[in-house]
């Protein structure tokens, strides 16, 4: 596909280069020559310097002949504008515009052909906002993913010392729990990837991947690990985009306490939340921490603007005392240098919501795309389609499947309708190599490497076609 993205930041970054390396001709478009430079010495990739609201720009990017836009550079102004001019000028076929504000969400008539012609909308700051109110609900997960509109959850723990499976094989999960389908999708030990057999044994400190019907997916947990007490006392540092609607969405259930710098700032989280307790001051600040009971906090989530500040802060609250701590880090490098250590997460906000946008992006009926591990790994929901005569999936047991070597089907949802065709029912099914893939199933497969995304994707495809 020939793709125009605008802006070279965090989330334009990630874009360009889980797109770049699936063979598209991308051309990257930004005001900062800079951005672009430090981009093209290690991507294959076109770039453009100058406001992606030009039509002279975007003709420049090749808006003429383009199959995608996506626009995700800081400005939602500019996104929305540059959306129209490729819809009235060049009538570029999709438009994917990243919306930071929450009023285009409330107004979504506002993003029609009539008006900005948005095909697609993103916000990176509620996914990630998402993200963490997930791991709040799972204190034991490293990652929390779902599929299927809520109705299966891929889980990603750390194999605890004592767990009921660890130092056992994997075919003993059916006698520790009879009534529960559960498939560990994978296995990452010292950041190799394991291929999980049933006479894989977990050893303490593995990475496992499980996949579940959501209504099991605690059980399934506790047979990794001990469970902990549930989240009560969260310290957020940074009131910005993130830490103002994570505290908006948790102070209901929570005790949350919020740390700004900036004054007027601060006066504005204080008049707009209802129950958290806002304080103004510096979250590497050791004697404010003291002062706030870091040491009786269950989550110290460091949201700041400075990726130095997080890892700082959130290393500070962890020594002294705080139960978990998570930081928000830019750069991958830093993300597995920190993870594990004095963090005990680390989240790129570009890796977690990228899934959302490559969903739209991707060929066929992906309806999810999920990076894990920091995008080393992938999960996609993918819709099969078609018949047994034109589809190399539908109406095939697992077992004769094509899948490439490292790729793995891991769950299935199929819905039951009535007669009107309306979904009664959604079953989760947890596959083995004699179950048949039926027309409409949504079927999760969970990629070890990100490389195999493009194989498994062609596997499914009947006709080449947008979503």
């Amino acid at each position: 596909m020939k793709i125009i993205i605008l802006g070279a930041g965090q989330v334009g970054a990630s874009v360009a280069e889980n797109l770049v390396s699936e063979a598209n001709d991308i051309t990257l478009v930004d005001t900062s020559e800079e951005y672009l430079g430090a981009l093209r010495e290690r991507l294959e990739i076109r770039t453009v310097c100058g406001n992606g609201a030009s039509p002279r720009v975007l003709r420049e990017a090749g808006a003429d002949d383009a199959d995608l836009l996506i626009a995700v550079t800081q400005s939602d102004q500019t996104n929305l504008c540059a959306c129209r001019i490729a819809k009235a000028l060049f009538n570029l076929p999709t438009r994917i515009a990243r919306l930071r504000s929450t009023d285009y969400v409330d107004h979504p008539e506002l993003l029609d052909d009539d008006n900005f012609a948005v095909d697609f909308s993103i916000c990176p700051e509620q996914v990630v906002t998402d993200y963490i109110k997930r791991l709040i609900a799972f204190p034991e997960a490293l990652q929390v993913l779902e599929f299927a509109d809520g109705v299966v959850s891929l889980i990603g723990v750390r194999a605890f010392e004592g767990g009921p499976l660890v130092g056992h094989p994997l075919k003993a999960l059916r006698f520790h729990l009879p009534n529960v389908e559960v498939r560990i999708a994978a296995i990452y030990r010292n950041g190799e990837p394991i291929m999980p057999e049933g006479d894989t044994i977990i050893l303490p400190g593995d990475e496992v991947f499980c996949l579940a019907a959501t209504v099991h997916i605690r059980q399934v947990m506790r047979e990794l690990r001990r469970s902990d007490r549930p989240m009560r006392r969260i310290m957020i540092a940074g009131g910005g985009n993130i830490g103002f609607r994570l505290a908006q969405s948790i102070e209901e259930n929570h005790h949350v306490k919020i740390l700004e710098l900036n004054r007027t700032r601060a006066e504005m989280l204080a008049s707009h939340l209802s129950n958290a307790l806002v304080l103004r001051g510096d979250s590497t600040d050791e004697k404010l921490l003291e002062t706030e009971g870091i040491d009786e906090t269950d989550l110290f989530v460091a949201l700041t603007n400075d990726e130095e500040d997080n890892i700082m802060s959130a290393s500070l609250a962890k020594r002294m005392g705080a139960r978990r701590t998570l930081a928000l880090i830019n750069r991958k490098s830093y993300v597995d240098l920190v993870q594990g250590g004095p963090i005990d997460i680390a989240i790129s906000p570009a890796h977690t919501s990228i899934g959302t946008l490559l969903a739209h992006v991707r060929r066929g009926d992906v309806v999810a795309v999920h990076s894990l591990r920091r995008g080393a790994a992938e999960a996609l929901e993918i819709i099969a389609h078609g018949s047994s005569k034109d589809s190399k999936v539908v109406g095939r047991p697992i077992e004769q499947i094509a899948l490439p070597r490292g790729a793995s089907i891991g769950a299935v949802v199929r819905d039951e309708k009535n007669e009107e065709g309306r979904v009664v029912r959604r079953e989760v099914i947890i596959p083995h190599h004699d179950t048949v893939i039926r027309e409409d199933d949504h079927v999760i497969v969970f990629c070890t490497n990100k490389k195999l995304v493009q194989k498994v994707e062609k596997l499914f495809q009947v006709g080449f076609h947008f979503l």
